[in-house]
This record gives C-alpha cells, sequence and structure tokens, in this order.
C-alpha cells in the first residue's frame, strides 16, 4: 500500500481554466463564425488551451455565449495570455462582440478519488 506522502507527490499540475463569455451580434454572425471556427479557436488549440465548454443561452438575462479552455497549468495560461497572438485574437473577437468578460478559474473534480 503507497503511503499518502508518495500519492501527493504524484499529482498533475493544477489546470485552470479560462472562460469567456460575450453576446455575438446578430448583423455581423457570418463574420464572427468565419473568425471563430478559422482563427480564433484552432489558434487557442495549437497554442496549448483545449477546448472543453461550449454553451448558448437560450433564455434568461445571461450572456449568449460562454467558451471554456483548459490549460494544463497556470504557467501556461499565463504564457498564452500575454502572448502577441492572443492579444490580437482577444482585440478581434472584442470587436466582433458585445458585452466580452473573461475569467480565470481553478479546475475542481467533483470526486477527490
Amino acid at each position: 500500500m503507497a503511503s499518502e506522502e508518495n500519492d501527493t507527490m504524484s499529482l498533475p499540475a493544477q489546470q485552470v481554466k479560462l472562460i469567456l463569455t460575450y453576446d455575438p451580434p446578430f448583423e455581423e454572425r457570418e463574420e464572427y463564425v468565419q473568425f471563430v471556427l478559422g482563427r480564433f479557436l484552432p489558434t487557442l488549440e495549437y497554442m496549448g488551451l483545449k477546448l472543453c465548454d461550449s454553451w448558448h443561452t437560450a433564455y434568461g438575462s445571461y450572456p449568449l455565449r460562454l467558451t471554456g479552455f483548459l490549460a494544463s497549468d497556470p504557467e501556461t495560461l499565463e504564457t498564452v495570455l500575454l502572448s502577441e497572438t492572443f492579444i490580437e485574437l482577444e482585440g478581434t473577437l472584442k470587436g466582433l462582440v458585445n458585452n466580452y468578460r473573461r475569467k480565470i478559474v481553478p479546475v475542481r473534480t467533483p470526486f477527490p478519488y
């Protein structure tokens, strides 16, 4: 039986999640879709972020879109967020949508075992 000390040494790095919320306007829908699917998502995945959530709000006063990306650790996410590539991509996205917000949260697993 392994000791608790050995178990904690093999824990993976703490994953973090980047959450983006916004409202895409209907009048620029085609440009928005082409940008997100053609450049934004593929580039973030190439940079090391993994798409993990994509939600559309059908009812209520919440952002229409919520998109989540996983990073293997806080340092990876920080490297992506500070890169010129991400800054340019985020600027383009902000120009295409309304009410843009981003949030970084630790990933929590529901079961500790």
